[in-house]
């Protein structure tokens, strides 16, 4: 889910972006130098790494993580299954966890079609930028290789509390090397859902699009369901749904709760 577009609006963030291109043009492919950013703070685990694969990684959610937690969780709540009943129930604003956000979401799937789940996070998504964000996006970061490269920089704290821990990779984007590239370690949606749909139509697809459609910067998220990893490229224009290998995913038969393990593909996945 996007994130980013909220430090677009102030002021002081757009003289820093001005200022960073400037830098940037001035300065030759050999001469750039890129950090490897990779944030731990947050997890609970000994070792500050996720969890191994079957076993539910503990994070420290501080008041900035719930409350985006919050923030997305009361917006898709107007979009759910029971809305007048999550209208009853509605929590206080620091009373979302992670679960209760992953809850909400899987609620909006249901009786919701694959492009109806995409859509409902488009709409999600619209509803938290301020007017002409889209348009601001385009003009600040058109498709260049630096817009690509900072974008993926500014990934790896900007979407920690949603997906955990990532870090800046190289990728290789039209045959030319970048650093666009970000690597999640364990994706804490997938990890919490559990569920392939979730993570295809309320997480892959959308973001992409969104960045692609919408902000015009081209973008691809390749999710690993053998290890719940997953590489985001940025610059990279996402191939068609029925190309991506996704498309083709099985559930999570042993560990998703609305899963049909005699189905070969993910129900949720089809266009119904």
């Amino acid at each position: 889910m996007v994130l980013l577009s909220i430090p677009y609006s102030f002021p002081s963030f757009n003289n820093y972006i001005s200022q960073r291109q400037s830098q940037s043009r001035s300065q030759s492919q050999s001469q750039r130098r890129y950090v490897k950013i990779g944030i731990q703070c947050g997890i609970a685990e000994p070792s500050g790494e996720p969890a191994p694969l079957g076993q539910k990684t503990k994070y420290n959610d501080g008041l900035f993580e719930k409350a985006f937690m919050t923030l997305f969780a009361r917006k898709m709540e107007n979009f759910g299954a029971n809305k007048k009943e999550s209208d009853q129930k509605k929590k206080g604003f620091f009373d979302y966890d992670y679960d209760s956000f992953v809850d909400v979401s899987r609620k909006v799937m249901q009786g919701r079609s694959r492009l109806q789940q995409q859509q409902v996070v488009r709409q999600v998504l619209m509803s938290m930028l301020p007017p002409g964000a889209p348009a601001q996006f385009r003009k600040m970061f058109p498709p260049t290789q630096w817009a690509a490269e900072f974008n993926a920089a500014i990934t790896v704290p900007f979407f920690f509390w949603l997906v955990g821990p990532s870090e800046v990779v190289e990728v290789e984007v039209d045959g030319v090397k970048q650093k666009s590239g970000v690597h999640i370690k364990k994706c804490r949606y997938l990890e919490n859902s559990g569920c392939v749909g979730m993570c295809v139509n309320m997480c892959k697809i959308p973001t992409q699009d969104f960045f692609t459609n919408e902000f015009g910067l081209p973008l691809t998220m390749n999710p690993n369901f053998e290890d719940m990893s997953c590489e985001m490229i940025y610059g990279q224009v996402p191939p068609p749904f029925e190309e991506d290998p996704v498309s083709k995913q099985p559930c999570y038969a042993n560990i998703c709760t609305i899963a049909n393990p005699s189905s070969i593909v993910c129900p949720k996945l089809s266009a119904n």
